[in-house]
């Protein structure tokens, strides 16, 4: 074997290495699982309360989905994610996002991890990877508790969709899982968002409270009319238009347009992210 090919496996290997370490350590944090808690608690709360509740929420009130929770337990899920979508999910996506890079460098650990022969552009990659896979948990944890609670404290059964067709049980969980994909993705655009705030700072905080005010600033912009021709470009326009996927057909534009919004942030953050990390000084 050359001593290229040999540089070659052991950066690979290095790499693979770094990823299964990163993703180990995040999932161990007790900030991680705190966050993660949380995000559970919005289901398991709005199940409660409507069990609780003497008269079931009226229709058109509230969150949608929310008056046909009390009929079918499986809208718990998808309800719990229309409330968790403008601000919950954002804000732990945020703080894991903002905490990739600055904080290894608030810890004095970013140096050692670039002695590794991973480098630079791997490394970055393994973090955004770790907060891409934190988007994917956090998703499934509010549709899954949602889906649990719904069924323990209400009726499950075929579930009518939007353009008024009834689909057995099976079929509703594929679509449910579906609008968690759909919500995974949409949150990708964010946490490159969130990598590139964390390279410009050595202060987690500072790069998560940014990451999170981006968020917000972007969907008050999104909520003006006067900029409706500014909306199409925010990475927050697409993220509740999953209602296509509960309708019969299936329609995949809103998907589409959705995923291909998101693949221009991560690319243009993901740039921007990289082009500051490698001439970042870390070492000295």
């Amino acid at each position: 074997m050359s001593s290229e090919s040999a540089v070659t496996g052991a950066r690979r290997a290095s790499g693979w290495a770094l990823l299964v370490s990163e993703l180990s350590v995040l999932f161990r944090r007790r900030r991680t699982n705190a966050l993660l808690l949380a995000l559970a608690a919005i289901p398991i709360l709005i199940a409660v309360a409507l069990r609780l509740s003497s008269s079931g929420p009226r229709a058109g009130r509230g969150p949608p989905f929310l008056d046909q929770v009390a009929q079918n337990g499986l809208f718990v899920g998808v309800t719990a994610l229309v409330v968790a979508i403008p601000l919950f999910l954002p804000l732990t996506v945020g703080v894991v996002a903002g905490d990739t890079i600055a904080g290894e460098a608030s810890h004095g650990t970013l140096r050692y991890l670039l002695v590794a022969p991973a480098g630079r552009a791997r490394l970055l990659a393994v973090k955004y990877i770790g907060a891409a896979a934190f988007c994917v948990v956090a998703v499934l944890v509010v549709v899954v508790t949602g889906t649990l609670v719904g069924a323990a404290l209400f009726p499950v059964g075929p579930v009518t969709l939007l353009s008024g067709d009834t689909i057995p049980v099976g079929e509703a969980f594929a679509r449910f899982l579906a609008i968690a994909g759909y919500v995974t993705v949409s949150l990708l655009g964010l946490s490159a968002i969130g990598l590139f705030f964390s390279t410009l700072t050595d202060v987690p905080v500072g790069a998560m409270a940014a990451t999170i005010t981006f968020s917000v600033a972007t969907q008050i912009l999104g909520a003006l009319p006067q900029l409706e021709g500014l909306h199409p470009w925010l990475f927050s326009h697409y993220w509740l238009a999953f209602a296509d996927l509960l309708r019969q057909p299936i329609s995949w534009e809103s998907f589409g347009d959705n995923a291909l919004l998101q693949v221009g942030y991560i690319a243009l953050f993901g740039a921007l992210a990289l082009g500051r990390f490698l001439t970042r000084d870390v070492l000295s």
